[in-house]
């Protein structure tokens, strides 16, 4: 009997034990990782400029191929390993002209399908820029989080990331539970505001908190360019300072500053400052501060570079002995909305007297598209001597297609959006012509079409201010004041959309009224 009771008592030891190892359901371990959507499409439209945007243009990703394009959600990362992901669909345009209707729709009905197929999510990483104009429909983005939002339910947490010269409609507030945007301009730090924004997004939801209940947004009526309010330099270096430790006051989860986008007249154009958090004073007190600070040096803002006419800008750069002496050519800058076609400046480069001969000042010209040129210069191959016109295919308002007559010095295929680029040279100047337009922003841009821009005296880029691996390059810079679709001179293009008053336009406006107002949380 004895023997009998050691054995049950044996049994019930070792049940009891077995139990203790085993994990309980609210262990973390046996928790389900949170389901993340992501989508979102991207581009600058200036309504100023004839050009338009189609569908080819955002080169759309889906699936994998858009985790690839995130390098914080790489396979072996943390922040893959936080959560199960579900790429919709995002697509990225180079800025351009407005885009079509069709282009809009197409997109977003193959962005909605996708979302439909993987339901239920506990977030959205709402991946924008925040600029783009489409014929017909004011605030596209605004429209695309409404209609995600039809879909995905409003208990989704919504994290927006944008590019600091977007525009934050109240509709685009009303719906992004976490919203923040770049801190630099030039944007360096596009990577990190994308994983902050992540971050953000995953730590609510792992901790349980959700939507944070307190959005302030405060508008405020300014529009500026971006060649003025880069943060390079002040006031804007100051400004921005004051972004990151606001962002992380106990209370507040993020907060961030809008330039806005100067070149398409709608309602929406303009800057704007939000602040969320779970501390409602904190979170107003923040927007407010920083909407103020924004409206204290908004006569502070001036070019990044010295500015110039054309010929101004040339004649210096002919007599200067610093090299490669850069030229903006900002009109027609296809990185803020521009055609990326207007003739004008080329065609007075090619009239100056000083690049006549081979012999003249070396100018590099970056660049112009010219389809039916390049096939002409493949047909003549390296070497071969070609003439035909290129450019202004689209914009033709400041001057028609240019004559070029020369020597095809270069021919490089597979870009993946030139296509085709070609380096023909007319007199000392090497002009690019693409297939497509594209901008150029990297040393090896120039260097794989066989060209020195380092040992070369003058090169002339359709850019505003210059991206960090140029700016670094550069041994002097003028930006011209040149004519296009993004025109540096606000003042003599027609808005008549946007809100009124306005900075600059209404020089001897009253105060405005920079109170926050609390945006409605999505239930």
């Amino acid at each position: 009997m004895l023997k009998l009771r050691a054995s049950l008592a044996m049994v019930i030891m070792a049940i009891i034990l077995a139990g203790c190892g085993k994990p309980k359901e609210t262990d973390t371990a046996s928790k389900e990782l949170p389901r993340i959507a992501i989508a979102g499409l991207a581009i600058e439209s200036s309504t100023f400029s004839p050009a338009q945007t189609n569908e080819e243009a955002f080169h759309a990703k889906t699936g994998d191929a858009i985790l690839s394009s995130y390098e914080f959600l790489s396979p072996d990362s943390v922040d893959f390993k936080r959560a199960r992901w579900f790429p919709a669909l995002i697509g990225r345009a180079i800025p351009g002209g407005i885009v079509t209707r069709e282009a809009y729709e197409s997109l977003m009905t193959k962005m909605l399908d996708s979302l439909k197929n993987n339901l239920p999510y506990d977030g959205l990483f709402f991946d924008i820029h925040g600029a783009m104009s489409v014929v017909g429909l004011d605030d596209p983005e605004g429209d695309m989080i409404v209609r995600i939002r039809q879909v995905v339910g409003p208990k989704t947490i919504v994290s927006t990331s944008m590019d600091l010269h977007g525009n934050v409609s109240w509709r685009l507030a009303q719906n992004s539970d976490l919203i923040t945007c770049y801190r630099m301009a030039p944007h360096e730090d596009a990577v990190q505001s994308d994983k902050r924004a992540v971050d953000n997004l995953l730590s609510r939801i792992e901790t349980g908190k959700g939507k944070p209940p307190f959005k302030a947004y405060v508008a405020v009526p300014i529009l500026l360019p971006g060649e003025k309010t880069s943060t390079r330099v002040d006031p804007g270096k100051s400004l921005y300072a004051q972004v990151a430790p606001a962002a992380i006051q106990p209370g507040v989860v993020d907060a961030a500053i809008w330039i806005g986008y100067a070149w398409a007249d709608e309602p929406r154009n303009h800057a704007v400052v939000m602040a969320v958090g779970d501390d409602k004073d904190k979170v107003i007190a923040t927007a407010e501060q920083l909407a103020k600070s924004f409206w204290d040096v908004r006569d502070k803002f001036e070019f990044i570079a010295p500015v110039g006419t054309l010929k101004e800008s040339l004649d210096k750069a002919v007599k200067s002995d610093k090299h490669p002496f850069m030229i903006s050519d900002m009109g027609d800058n296809p990185t803020a909305g521009g055609a990326g076609d207007v003739t004008w400046t080329l065609t007075e480069i090619l009239k100056r007297p000083e690049f006549k001969s081979e012999k003249g000042p070396s100018l590099i010209y970056a660049s112009l598209p010219g389809p039916e040129f390049v096939d002409k210069a493949i047909k003549a191959g390296i070497g071969g001597k070609v003439e035909g016109t290129a450019g202004a295919a689209v914009d033709s308002r400041y001057a028609p297609p240019v004559l070029l007559r020369g020597t095809v010095k270069a021919i490089v295929q597979g870009d993946e959006h030139a296509e085709t680029e070609i380096v023909v040279q007319i007199g000392s100047v090497n002009v690019i012509v693409t297939k497509k337009r594209k901008p150029y922003h990297h040393e090896a841009d120039f260097t794989r079409l066989g060209l020195a821009p380092r040992k070369t005296d003058i090169v002339v880029v359709k850019l505003g201010y210059l991206v960090p691996e140029l700016y670094d390059m550069r041994a002097d810079w003028i930006m011209a004041l040149t004519p296009g679709g993004v025109d540096q001179d606000l003042e003599r293009l027609t808005f008549k959309r946007i809100e009124r008053p306005m900075f600059p336009f209404d020089k001897n406006m009253a105060e405005p009224d920079l109170n926050a107002k609390l945006v409605e949380v999505t239930q």
